[in-house]
Order: structure tokens, then sequence, then C-alpha cells
């Protein structure tokens, strides 16, 4: 099982370089969000300022931007990173599509499918000169008189897709070169619920399981009093309790009853980034990585068997830049124990 690693930075300067650490570290991929910066910026940053390790974005939301779009960015953050790129994407839920990009969101699954076709069908062809036009119900494109003056790195770059819920889950084994798990996660759900629903898309498809890349998310947290740093992560499950679209995972985790009283407080107006001080720990223990770098390591060896690679992100949600930013340090020193480095 590999190790990757999400890289934070306060400035773009600062991501690249916890970026490089990772790199030097062992990690194999880094990944970049689509928060609180753009991936696909992001990810073209840390594929010019690092050399050997893949580059990804986990996750590129794909229905807020075209997917001709997307797929020129995947072309350029490949050919910068000289043919390290994933791109990974994933659907978001439908409150920040519509909300907050003012973009189609329709049945997410089938949107998903058409985007990807187009994606691949554009990488694939649009250096040849070639006409290229695809249907569907949500995407669709029709392009003539176009041709891409360059010769691609890669024709076929590696797309990866995120998934919660079975229907979108079942896809990403079904036509994903690989699968990222939401940012909270356990090997108890894994088992149980998503690894049953990946097989199930991958025997659609007539693929063996070697042909999917499984990474799991997690959010991680290390300090030497485990209080503390599971109060680092508290504020990540605060601000995703609020989506009343992920109420069968905190159901399925006993957590129902503590998602309703985030959802209750947020409706009181408290912002979604500042929902950590009524998650209990019991809630973060269930859900992410926190304690001491032992007892961390220990959790991380639970997707042993499970996963084919673990992603190590540090928590934001809720803390100061300087917190953050020590949450960094702590998974970087531990990453080269993981991978041997050390």
């Amino acid at each position: 099982m590999s190790i990757t690693y999400g890289p934070w930075g306060e400035t773009l300067e600062e991501l690249v370089d916890a970026g490089r650490r990772a790199e030097a570290a062992g990690a194999d991929v880094i990944w970049v969000p689509e928060l609180h910066r753009s991936a696909t910026v992001g990810a073209a940053a840390l594929a010019a300022g690092t050399s050997t390790v893949g580059v990804g974005t986990a996750i590129a939301l794909a229905f807020t931007r075209s997917p001709m779009v997307t797929a020129l960015e995947a072309l350029d953050v490949d050919e910068m990173s000289g043919g390290r790129f994933i791109l990974g994407i994933g659907s978001g839920v439908q409150r920040l599509n519509e909300d907050w990009h003012n973009a189609q969101w329709g049945k997410p699954v089938a949107h998903m499918r058409e985007t990807i076709a187009i994606i691949r069908h554009f990488i694939a062809n649009s250096h040849l000169g070639e006409r290229m036009t695809v249907e569907g119900e949500y995407e669709h494109i029709d392009i003539r008189g176009y041709q891409r003056p360059f010769a691609p790195v890669r024709t076929e770059i590696p797309i990866y897709v995120a998934g919660m819920g079975p229907v979108m889950t079942k896809l990403a084994g079904e036509i994903g070169d690989g699968w990222i798990s939401h940012e909270l996660c356990s090997p108890q759900y894994m088992r149980e619920q998503l690894l049953p629903w990946l097989e199930e898309g991958l025997a659609k498809s007539g693929r063996p399981r070697k042909k999917l890349d499984v990474v799991v998310s997690a959010a991680c947290a290390i300090d030497d009093d485990p209080k503390v740093a599971k109060r680092w992560n508290a504020g990540l499950i605060g601000f995703y309790a609020t989506v009343k679209t992920y109420a069968e995972f905190f159901e399925f985790h006993g957590l129902a009853a503590e998602q309703q009283a985030i959802i209750e407080k947020f409706k009181s107006g408290v912002s979604s980034d500042h929902l950590g001080d009524i998650v209990p720990d019991h809630m973060v223990d269930a859900l992410t990585l926190a304690g001491t770098a032992e007892e961390v390591r220990d959790r991380i060896s639970a997707y042993e068997g499970i996963a084919d690679s673990v992603k190590l992100t540090p928590p934001t949600h809720g803390l100061t830049a300087d917190i953050t930013r020590k949450a960094q340090n702590q998974i970087l020193e531990m990453i080269p124990v993981l991978t041997g480095k050390k």
C-alpha cells in the first residue's frame, strides 16, 4: 500500500514547498483539492515544482467547467509534469454545484459518465484535426475546424472518479482508472460498502480488480496530545456533517444523532467552518486519523489489503494557518517512516 499526500500552503509557494517535501519523503502522488484553491492551478504549480512524484487533482469538480476546458487543463498539466498527471474528478453535491457555481446538476452519475467520455475523446483526438462529436443528455460536443497544434505527452491520461454513494462508486469501478474516497472514511465502510460497490462496477466492465487504483482519503492530525489532534480534525467533520446528502454515511457509523445536532447548530447561524466544538471525539475516531504518530500509523495500517494507497491530508477547517502548518509538518515527518525513507 502506497502513501500519497495532499499538501497545504497559505501561499502557492508554500504549497509547492510542501509538495517537494512530500516527494523527498517518498510519497507516490501529491494531490490538490478544489475548495480554497483551483485544483488545476495548484496541480500546475506542483507539476512545475517537482520532478518525479505523481501529481493529481483530488478532486476537481466535474460539472463546474466544460469537459473541453477540463481536458485542456489535463493536457497542459500532463505536459508540465512530463506525464505524471492524474485527473481526479468528482461531482460534489447539488447545493455546491447549483448555489456556489451556478452549474447544471441533472442526474449526477449519468452526467459524470458523459463528462468523462468527452474528456477522454478530446484528450485522445484533439491533436488530429478531425471532427470530434460526442452526444449526451447533459454534455455534448461537436467540434469542427479545430486542431490542437501540440503533440500530447500522452493520449490517455488516467481519470480517477471520486464517489461516496453506491451508484457513483459503481461507476468508478466500471469506467475509472482509479477511485478516490471522500475525506471522511473508515476501514469498516470500505469493507462492507465501498469495495462491494467497486467490485460490482468492475464486473460490469469485465475488468479485474488490479485495473482500478483504490485511493482512500484520510484526514490526518498528529500531536503528542491525542485530544489536541482530535480537536484539529473535528472541524472537517462539522463542515461535512451539515450536508444531508451524507446522512446514510453517518447513520452507517451510528452517528445520525450527532450529525443532526451539527445540522441544528448550522441552522442557528454558525459557519460550517466553525462547528468542530460540538463534534465529539468518538466521531473523530470513527471517521479520521487523529492521535499520536504511533497511533496514526496503526490506524493507517488498518487499510492494508483494502486500499492500494492512502492519501493523507492535514486539517484546515476552523484552524489558523499556524496550526495547519504544524499539522502538516507532523505528517511530513511521519511519511518517511511509512515509506521506508527513514
